[in-house]
């Protein structure tokens, strides 16, 4: 890579707009949509929007959320590395933000406020099924976000056969335990250079003051 290039790249990497990718792209599916807190800035994007929530409650919600926005759809579902598995997912105090099928760790050091107040039994998908049941064309989806609180590699890994038609995919990481058994910056780094993408934008958006970082990560894929 040329110098030029080495001063783009970081630029990118050090650039205040986490979503400055989604101009370069139609169509997102975002799984972990909590109540779709992100549906006015996609619609000012003129994107369409494939909205991915598993708790009954909360899509709810979000479905009457994006009810008035015809680009966007959604579909409750909980999504993981396999089909038809049975989970103990945890709601969190947060509205489900922070709900996750992993137990809390030490997110409680950044977020001491937030508890699991309930849990549910639900049964998984991966991506590639749920799309394939819904009738959905992952190749006319030029990007894919995830907020699913530490279990972001079991999403990618049920992905894999689809991976090829991203061309960004966005991610929230911690580079610490925060929930038991998560996914880490380290493990996503490499697992995602292993599928031809390499990091193109990363932002810390929180600290643990006993070490540890959040990140939104988005990688591109390699040409």
């Amino acid at each position: 890579m040329t110098l030029k290039g080495i001063s783009q790249r970081m630029k990118r990497l050090l650039s205040p707009d986490p979503d400055h990718f989604l101009r370069s792209v139609s169509a997102v599916i975002h799984v972990g949509a909590n109540t779709g807190q992100e549906r006015d800035h996609y619609e000012h994007l003129g994107l369409r929007v494939l909205w991915i929530e598993p708790i009954p409650e909360v899509f709810g919600e979000l479905t009457n959320n994006i009810s008035k926005l015809p680009k966007q759809q959604a579909i409750q579902a909980l999504v993981t590395d396999e089909d038809n598995k049975q989970y103990s997912f945890n709601i969190a105090s947060n509205n489900g933000a922070s709900s996750s099928i992993l137990e809390l760790k030490d997110h409680k050091d950044i977020w001491p406020q937030v508890e699991f107040v309930e849990t549910i039994s639900l049964r998984s998908k991966t991506l590639t099924s749920l799309l394939h049941e819904e009738g959905i064309d992952p190749s006319s989806f030029g990007a894919l976000i995830l907020d699913t609180q530490g279990s972001e590699l079991l999403v990618l890994k049920g992905a894999v056969p689809i991976l090829k038609h991203f061309s960004f995919i966005k991610t929230e990481v911690a580079d610490f335990e925060s929930y038991s058994g998560c996914c880490r910056l380290d493990d996503l780094n490499q697992f995602m250079k292993m599928h031809g993408f390499r990091p193109y934008f990363r932002q810390a958006f929180a600290t643990r003051k006993e070490g540890g970082t959040y990140y939104d990560v988005t990688y591109k894929r390699e040409v």
